[in-house]
């Protein structure tokens, strides 16, 4: 009994595939239409996207057309493959604006950006595009029950870009490109005024205008001595109970005696 039960679903498995693969290649549009719609909405969407594809230029201009976009985004978003899923769903919002599930293909379209995201530490292109898709969403949808969601997700991705920011700012300094390393954390400190990394990133800059100074040659040191004292003036100012003031403040005098000696060099070689 129980071998004639295995034998019976093998057949049915097989002759299941068998259907599909014969709708697939070589069956009317209508048939292929109706086997993804029923595929989709068994969420078997590995085998729905062929079918979809291949109705998708006979489907052009038609009612069904509208449906076989959506299903086609939604396919790829729930297969992973979130760069279609993205492209689709922007798409569908191009073709169908007044449809009843644009609003729904915003949030995806954009979801779809922020699952394609890598970590910091990577290239961050698709987090731009996530942050851009998601304030769309947020400006345009600001009453969708999704709304708490996507401010979440926005506030995530914009951690992430600061955190970018900042990490390639302090490689500049690791590196010892002080010049570089003080314009990224000028910038950062602009754009990210609230940031978790400002007292880091105020201490940084100070260290490479510092680093920079001291090992300035003579014609251009006492201007950069000058820069780190402004960038000294402005972390004390921002976090004057700081662990760091100690170091900071014994470079100050390191500054000082610096400056009081390259003023004197500069003196002497003009009197001669």
């Amino acid at each position: 009994m129980k071998k004639l039960v295995i034998t019976f679903l093998v057949v049915i498995v097989f002759s299941s595939c068998g259907e599909y693969h014969k709708v697939l290649n070589k069956g009317l549009n209508a048939d292929r239409y109706k086997m993804a719609v029923e595929l989709y909405e068994k969420q078997d969407y590995s085998k729905a996207l062929p079918l979809f594809e291949k109705i998708v230029g006979p489907y052009a201009g038609k009612p069904q057309m509208e449906r076989i976009q959506y299903m086609t985004a939604d396919s790829y978003y729930n297969t992973g493959d979130y760069t279609l899923a993205s492209y689709y769903y922007t798409k569908f919002i191009a073709n169908y604006p007044s449809s009843s599930k644009v609003a729904e293909a915003a949030f995806l379209s954009a979801k779809s950006y922020y699952l394609s995201s890598p970590k910091y530490s990577l290239d961050q292109q698709d987090t731009s595009k996530a942050l851009e898709a998601f304030q769309s969403y947020i400006d345009n949808y600001p009453e969708s029950e999704l709304i708490n969601e996507a401010n979440g997700y926005y506030k995530e991705l914009t951690n992430r870009l600061e955190q970018k920011s900042y990490e390639v700012a302090k490689q500049y300094y690791h590196t010892e490109n002080y010049n570089a390393a003080m314009v990224a954390f000028d910038t950062f400190n602009e754009e990210y005024l609230g940031s978790i990394y400002k007292e880091d990133a105020l201490y940084y800059r100070f260290k490479a205008s510092y680093d920079m100074a001291v090992k300035s040659i003579l014609t251009k040191k006492e201007e950069r001595l000058l820069d780190a004292k402004v960038s000294y003036v402005k972390f004390e100012k921002s976090f004057p109970e700081s662990k760091r003031m100690k170091e900071l403040n014994n470079d100050l005098s390191q500054i000082e005696k610096e400056l009081k000696k390259t003023r004197e060099e500069i003196a002497t070689i003009s009197l001669k």
